[in-house]
């Protein structure tokens, strides 16, 4: 709980979509620290937004795990290939998917070719997302707005989609939804508009799909410091981020990975429609 770096960060800031590799601090993935003990032992995994972040620290907890990986990224090659490396150090297969998942037809690329190189996919983690910061709704541009959801919600329902017809009886999925989608921040209001369907979606289609066998859970991260931050918000507010919660500083990747984990193994097997909160602290509705 107190090994990790607190605010004030130093100012800094970066286009969107951000690199993990110029980051200060730089977050911890669990590249030197996560240890495995074969809980998704040959496992398939497709994993989105897995270049950097909670998406690369998810990737390498599940292939030291046991579990091949699929890592769908945007176009930050260098983060992506960072993120290979480990993986296939853990001594596991790595397969690399540019694209947009804003697309549609992205979305089926991905689920085709994670098939053709793997035969099925037995996890899928929905963890890709967008957001900008505005501090009002007037500022918010209407082609913002759609994207915003295109990538965090529609993108979600077609991955589901479109994998279901290749997920056996004790697959799951698990959605990346927020701390927002109950205590929405004002300023990020797109975002977290998605976050709250996220986790509806999410606790409706555990429902729809309890009778195949096939679990659905979100999970909830606070703040947690990942490019999406500096890329997106304010500096000042990325100097003190974090510093809100009860632990006095953001989470870094490697906290989340864990509840991934979880839910991604058959130790879960009675657990679906739920949201699990990786906060630091600070409650949740």
């Amino acid at each position: 709980m107190t090994d990790y770096p607190k605010p004030p960060f130093p100012k800094q800031s970066q286009p969107v979509p951000g690199v993990q590799t110029k980051m200060d601090p730089y977050p911890d993935c669990g590249e030197q620290s996560y240890k495995g003990s074969g809980r998704l032992e040959g496992k398939i995994a497709l994993i989105t937004g897995a270049d950097s972040g909670i998406g690369r620290a998810v990737a390498i907890a599940f292939a030291r795990e046991g579990a091949d990986v699929v890592v769908a990224y945007l176009n930050e090659q260098e983060d992506a290939q960072e993120t290979a490396r480990w993986v296939e150090q853990a001594g596991r297969q790595c397969l690399l998917l540019p694209g947009d998942v804003a697309q549609k037809a992205h979305c089926q690329a991905l689920v085709d070719k994670t098939v053709e190189r793997f035969g099925r996919i037995d996890i899928l983690v929905n963890n890709a997302a967008f957001q900008m910061t505005h501090e009002n709704i007037e500022d918010i541009p209407d082609e913002e707005w759609v994207m915003t959801f295109d990538v965090n919600i529609t993108a979600i329902f077609r991955l589901c989609q479109a994998a279901l017809k290749h997920m056996k009886p004790g697959s799951s999925i698990i959605n990346t939804s927020s701390v927002n989608s109950d205590m929405p921040k004002p300023t990020l209001l797109a975002y977290a508009t998605t976050k709250g369907a996220i986790a509806n979606f999410s606790a409706g289609l555990a429902q729809m799909l309890g009778p195949k066998n096939i679990r659905v859970n979100s999970v909830a991260p606070g703040p947690i410091w990942t490019p999406l931050i500096v890329s997106t918000m304010p500096e000042d507010d990325v100097q003190n981020f974090g510093a809100q919660t009860p632990l006095g500083r953001p989470g870094q990747p490697v906290e989340v990975a864990p509840i991934y984990v979880l839910l991604a193994s058959d130790e879960a097997s009675y657990i679906t429609g739920q949201r699990y909160g990786v906060t630091g602290g600070k409650p949740m509705l």
